[in-house]
């Protein structure tokens, strides 16, 4: 994929998230799921198992998270075939295909080992993206944004659709223009991750992931997520886990499309 130019951000989004480390407050973590740190800066392989359409997108996000003191999100070629998107051990994958009507616009997987997440992937469900209202650039550089941010340990900030957006790509709106956007991260995610990342561990996740008929399993479906963790009001955002065994997990974050949206067709 040939190198894009990183997009500038307002003077005074950069003056923001330079100011992060003194603030505190930062709350949307993921539980406490992270990937190894061994160094001051996370550096992490990102696999792009996407079409075109999508690339841009792809790469914005990758260029907005790495403003982060703390990430270094690096593009890679992708590992994986993208109707079923399986992990690779050390990295994230991110796919997108028409995987049908399924319910789902994105699900970001993470498998874990304790609390160190060790493979990752986030997909973009097309049946979805291809039909109305969701066929907007908008509504993918959204998705996007946030799937790959579940799959280094971010959560949400806010999960209401139909309140004020609060100019974060982690949180929930009906209107990802706004004002303001939500198309990009803001200062209080560029905290959090600060927050998540303020230690080092002893050696980089690399071949931790589960092996075997564990790392074959279809995780498609809510039959195949394990149990419901957790559902906000109306159901549109959920969180499932699945044991492995041994220590290991696979934690499925969904962001379910609008029911009374359009239909794909």
């Amino acid at each position: 994929m040939p190198q894009r130019v990183r997009r500038l951000l307002p003077l005074t989004a950069l003056l923001t998230v330079t100011a992060w480390a003194t603030v505190a407050d930062a709350d949307h973590a993921w539980g406490s799921y992270h990937w190894k740190k061994p160094n001051a800066v996370l550096t992490l392989a990102v696999g792009d198992n996407l079409t075109t359409t999508w690339d841009t997108h792809f790469q914005d996000a990758l260029d907005d998270w790495n403003l982060s003191a703390v990430l270094d999100l690096q593009y890679a070629t992708g590992g994986a075939k993208p109707r079923n998107c399986r992990p690779t051990a050390g990295r994230i994958e991110v796919c997108n295909a028409t995987y049908g009507n399924t319910g789902w616009l994105g699900v970001a997987q993470i498998w874990a080992s304790g609390s160190h997440i060790t493979q990752a992937v986030a997909k973009m469900n097309d049946t979805y993206f291809n039909s109305s209202p969701y066929n907007a650039p908008e509504w993918r550089q959204l998705v996007m944004c946030q799937e790959v941010a579940h799959d280094f340990g971010l959560d949400h900030q806010d999960e209401e659709f139909d309140n004020p957006n609060l100019g974060s790509c982690m949180d929930y709106t009906s209107n990802p223009l706004g004002p303001p956007s939500n198309l990009q991260p803001n200062a209080h995610d560029y905290e959090q991750i600060a927050a998540i990342y303020s230690h080092t561990d002893a050696a980089a996740s690399s071949g931790g992931g589960p092996n075997g008929a564990a790392a074959d399993l279809d995780l498609e479906s809510p039959g195949q997520w394990g149990r419901l963790l957790r559902s906000n009001r109306g159901g549109r955002v959920q969180i499932f886990e699945r044991d492995l065994g041994r220590g290991q997990k696979v934690i499925t974050h969904v962001f379910w499309a609008d029911p009374d949206a359009d239909r794909p067709r």
